[in-house]
C-alpha cells in the first residue's frame, strides 16, 4: 500500500535520477546528505570503502551499514573493523534473527548449498529491509560494469521494494575509475581482491575468478544466479 510519502520520495528519486545522471559521485552524495540528512546511510558489503570514503566527505560521520550474515571471510570482518576505526563514519552491524547454528537446526546445514535463494533472504534480505526502517534514502556501491543485470543501474532511482529512495553515486564508474580512487585516496580495500576474487560474498558462496569472467562470475558459481536478492 502505497501512501502520500512514498509517492513524494518516488517522485524525488525519478527527478534525481534524471538531473543527477552525468553528475560526479561526490555531488550525487552531497544532494543526497543535503536532502535526507540524518535519514540516509550508507549500504557496504566491505568489498571496499570506496562509497563509504566518498559518502564521508560531504557527510562526516553518516551510518555505514554492513550486514554480518555469519559467514563472511575473516578478511571481510577485519576490513569492517578497519573502515570503522580509520574513517569518520559510523558503521552499524546488521545480524540475522538466527545464528548459522539455529538456522542449521530449524532448515538443516548447508541451506546456501540446498536453497542459496532462501539462505540469502533469512540472513540477507531480511535483515537489511528491517535495518533501514529509519532510513528514507540508501547508497549502494552497485555498478553498471559489473555485469549485465546491473548495466540499468539508475544512480538515483526508487527501491520500490522498500520503499526507499536509492542511490548508486558510481553507477558510472568503471573498475580502473574504482582503483584509481582507491590509489589516490588510500581507501581500504578487502585483501582478498588482492587474491584473485573480484566480487565477495560470503565465504561458501564466492569463488576466485579466471581471467576473462565477469566480476560475478565468483558468486555462487554453477547455479545461475549472480545476486543475492539486495538489488533485485
Amino acid at each position: 500500500m502505497t501512501t502520500d510519502q512514498d509517492e513524494r520520495l518516488k517522485a524525488v528519486a525519478e527527478q534525481a535520477g534524471r538531473d543527477l545522471e552525468d553528475a560526479s559521485p561526490l555531488d550525487v552524495l552531497r544532494w543526497a546528505a543535503d536532502t535526507f540528512g540524518k535519514k540516509f546511510c550508507v549500504t557496504s558489503s566491505m568489498e571496499d570503502a570506496v562509497v563509504a570514503h566518498l559518502a564521508s566527505r560531504v557527510l562526516p560521520g553518516v551510518d555505514v551499514v554492513f550486514l554480518d550474515t555469519g559467514y563472511h571471510f575473516e578478511e571481510t570482518i577485519g576490513t569492517r573493523d578497519a573502515v570503522e576505526a580509520v574513517m569518520d563514519v559510523n558503521v552499524i552491524t546488521l545480524t540475522p534473527r538466527q545464528s548459522v547454528a539455529e538456522q542449521d537446526a530449524q532448515y538443516g546445514p548447508g541451506l546456501h548449498d540446498r536453497d542459496p535463494d532462501l539462505c540469502c533472504a533469512l540472513r540477507k534480505v531480511k535483515p537489511l529491509e528491517e535495518g533501514l526502517t529509519g532510513y528514507d534514502a540508501w547508497a549502494t556501491g552497485l555498478r553498471r560494469d559489473e555485469s549485465p543485470t546491473r548495466a540499468d543501474t539508475p544512480v538515483v532511482g526508487w527501491d520500490g521494494k522498500r520503499r526507499k529512495v536509492k542511490v548508486s553515486p558510481i553507477a558510472r564508474w568503471t573498475q580502473d575509475d574504482v582503483d584509481a580512487y582507491v590509489a589516490e585516496h588510500g581507501v581500504l580495500t578487502n585483501p582478498l581482491l588482492m587474491d584473485g576474487y573480484a566480487s565477495v560474498g560470503c565465504a561458501p558462496c564466492t569463488r576466485r575468478v579466471a581471467e576473462g569472467e565477469d566480476a560475478r562470475a565468483g558468486r555462487w558459481a554453477g547455479r545461475g544466479k549472480t545476486e543475492c536478492g539486495l538489488h533485485g
